[in-house]
Order: structure tokens, then sequence, then C-alpha cells
């Protein structure tokens, strides 16, 4: 979590890194399901951000927490999306241990004239668990 509010950072070190941050969650129509957030990506040749529109967080937490509990791998790959498509998510469980989640932010409807994607990698069980609890407080702290 950052200070300034609830906030998501995911990203790699390595030769070129991406960082994703997830801010400012607003609920913008009072006690109405609708959620949205903020999502940057900043790295050395990237820097874009849009809105997220969430239907009560569209159940991310619940996406990365079932990635987490079938640790020991899963065939194929398993996809999770924002209610108006700002946001994806494909992921797979890749020998060694690991999940590779690729990321895509999209340009908001009805334009749609850009789109980006990066791809994070985490140890599958607990580095995912923690992953899926930090999303869990930050859609649900507002």
């Amino acid at each position: 979590m950052i200070e300034d509010g609830p906030a998501v950072r995911v990203g790699d070190s390595g030769p070129r890194p991406v960082h994703l941050l997830f801010s400012e969650p607003t609920r913008p129509f009072g006690d109405d399901p609708t959620l949205d957030f903020l999502v940057k990506a900043r790295g050395q040749w990237v820097s874009i951000e849009t809105l997220v529109r969430t239907w009560n967080g569209d159940g991310l937490d619940t996406f990365l927490s079932s990635l987490a509990e079938d640790f020991r791998g899963w065939e194929g790959a398993r996809a999770w999306r924002s209610l108006e498509r700002d946001l994806t998510i494909s992921a797979e469980h890749r020998p060694g241990g690991y999940v590779h989640l690729a990321w895509g932010i999209h340009d908001r409807p009805p334009s749609e004239e850009w789109h980006f994607e990066t791809t994070t990698v985490h140890a599958a069980g607990e580095e995912m668990r923690n992953l899926a609890t930090e999303f869990h407080t930050f859609l649900t702290g507002t």
C-alpha cells in the first residue's frame, strides 16, 4: 500500500521494467456498486494511464485468489476483464511454479485507439495469495 491512499503496485525488475500502479478507488455514484480506479503503466519507454470502471471490482481479487489456490498449475490461459474491458488479464501457469500475468490496458470506448500490454511474473502460491490480498484490500477499502 502507498501512504497517499489505497494503492497496489505490480511489476518486475529486469532490463526494461514496467510497473503498474492501481490507485484512487472511488465510487462515482455514491452507494451504487460502480467502482472506478486509476491504472498507470510506467517504464523507460511507456507512460500511460486510464480509468478502469468495475462493478464492485468485477471479482478481480477472487480471480487472483483462484490462481493462488491452484498453485500446482492448470492448463491453458485463464482470463479476467473489467466491466468496460479497459483492463484485462490473461494468466498462465508455467513450469517451475510461476504465474505469468499479461495485463492489458485499453483505451476507453468508443475510441479504443490504443492498447498496451505487459507481463508480470509471480511465484505460484504465497506470492499470488499476497497479490490477491492486496487487491482485496484495495477494492473493498472504499
